[in-house]
């Protein structure tokens, strides 16, 4: 490893010189920076090492050794399982000194870092831990020849590569998963978002983590691909594009490497004609549109019967005015800016492409005013919008909503399912049992009636080009632990 050099302070408007390697401060290799710029203001808040080649391979040599050594791999479960409650208990401490990095690095105000970052983050730690405490690690069982030992045990090393849209709760679901499992975890965040990771990764640290165990390599594609490629990494976990998702399936594919691939979305909101306009549009609205509609998950696609079209549009238009845009440090705020000039850019490229294809914007966004030095971006709601429009088959990444009609409910879900992705869904309507029955036909790997949420003790993943895998709940710890069969001598009790 290379030289120790003291602690990097991981607060807003610092200059980091060190990389978090091993659960300690070291020198880099590299001598490249990268900036951290704030989406909201513009203002340069800080910067750390860009992660090389060698700095990765330090990094994953290091995960090697921790993970032999059975410093954390072979530690009990349920010891582990405490740790990770330990880090969740400290994030909830200091939610204030963590809140205020994640909004200056990606614009969200405080009320969404608490709601949408830290509430699922500590959950999910929590539903890790009580999986590692419950996990069947060892089991017996009687076949053809026998009794056979069944075991699971860690992969190995990690390679976990986060998008920047909610840093501080994918940071937790990447280290808590693979932790529970007993791996040990190299982490590259985005290039946005490196002064959460760092921030987190010491928490993790202070809660018990062993040193070698978890490393963090901020950078941008040259270092996730190093990472990729390390022949001593088992396993990539990686959040993010579906074009990412496939180049990073196809590398691993190479050298066998485990994956799991959790991509895009362009999910739809099914409202029914015996929804109930005022109770539940507000809630679908901000579905759409939460976190300025960079969410995988968000529910951009919003299907509705012909009948009530025009009543369901104005009430969501209303819903959508109401919903403030803004700097993250004005408390009223719930719509932060988007990540950069370039998706800026790329947002207004999709909603003119709306309005060219026949699309009518019943709410048109725009750069607010008095928020110039930032990458802020009012809310769209298209009307008139036909599924093959690409306003209805890309994911857009940004705080726009396509209304598409439907004549019956067969209908419906045909156009739901007219999809490349197959991540999330929903459904609006005052019979419950109708919904279930509607969810039953939708290829999505996730679905709600009358809302949406990801739960941190269920399995969250995604059909056809969503990804592949599962993360969340047991299934997301499986997803980090291989199937060992031993065959005992005939006729031997292992009681």
């Amino acid at each position: 490893m290379t030289d120790t050099v003291e602690a990097a302070q991981t607060g807003i408007g610092t200059d980091q010189s060190a990389l978090y390697i091993g659960g300690t401060w070291v020198a880099p290799h590299s001598t490249e920076t990268l900036e951290v710029f704030s989406p909201a203001t513009g203002e340069r808040i800080g910067s750390v090492p860009l992660a090389d080649g060698t700095d990765v391979d330090t990094a994953v040599r290091t995960a090697r050794e921790a993970f032999a050594s059975g410093v954390w791999s072979a530690k009990p479960a349920a010891e582990r399982a405490d740790v990770l409650d330990r880090v969740a208990d400290l994030i909830d401490a200091r939610i204030d000194e963590i809140g205020a990095v994640v909004s200056a690095e990606m614009g969200a105000p405080p009320s969404a870092v608490d709601m949408l970052q830290k509430l699922p983050g500590t959950g999910v730690l929590r539903a890790y831990a009580n999986a590692a405490r419950e996990y069947a690690w060892e089991e017996y069982r009687t076949g053809m020849f026998g009794t056979t030992r069944i075991t699971r045990e860690p992969v190995g090393v990690v390679g976990a590569i986060t998008a920047w849209n909610v840093p501080l709760f994918l940071v937790c679901n990447k280290f808590g998963a693979a932790l529970a499992a007993g791996c040990s975890v190299v982490l590259k965040p985005a290039p946005e978002t490196p002064l959460t990771a760092n921030l987190i990764a010491e928490i993790f640290t202070e809660a018990g983590v062993p040193e070698g165990v978890i490393s963090v390599v901020p950078g941008a594609t040259a270092t996730g691909e190093a990472l990729v490629a390390h022949p001593e990494v088992d396993k990539i976990t990686f959040t993010g594009s579906t074009a990412a998702g496939k180049a990073i399936g196809a590398a691993c594919a190479q050298s066998l490497k485990r994956c799991s691939l959790e991509l895009g979305g362009k999910s739809a909101a099914i409202v029914l004609d015996d929804v109930d306009v005022a109770a539940n549009i507000g809630m679908l609205v901000f579905l759409g549109l939460f976190n300025t509609g960079q969410a995988c998950v968000a529910q951009t696609r919003v299907l509705v019967p012909r009948s009530r079209k025009d009543e369901i549009v104005a009430a969501m238009v209303e819903a959508a005015k109401a919903m403030k845009v803004g700097l993250p440090t004005d408390p009223e705020v719930q719509l932060g800016p988007v990540i950069s000039d370039r998706q800026l850019r790329r947002i207004e490229g999709y909603i003119a492409a709306g309005k060219q294809a026949g699309a009518t914007a019943a709410l048109e966004g725009g750069r607010p005013e008095g928020l110039s030095a930032g990458h802020f971006l009012t809310p769209t709601i298209f009307t008139d919008v036909t599924n093959d429009m690409v306003i209805a088959q890309e994911e857009i990444f940004g705080p726009v909503l396509s209304v598409i009609t439907y004549d019956d409910v067969d209908e419906a879900i045909a156009i739901a399912n007219d999809s490349d992705y197959g991540l999330a869904g929903s459904v609006w309507t005052s019979d419950v049992e109708r919904g279930i029955e509607i969810s039953g036909k939708i290829r999505t790997g996730t679905f709600g009636i009358n809302f949406y949420a990801i739960d941190p003790g269920s399995p969250f993943g995604g059909f056809k080009s969503s990804g592949i895998g599962r993360e969340c709940g047991p299934e997301g710890l499986e997803s980090f632990v291989e199937h060992k069969s031993t065959m005992l001598p005939m006729g031997y009790d292992p009681q």
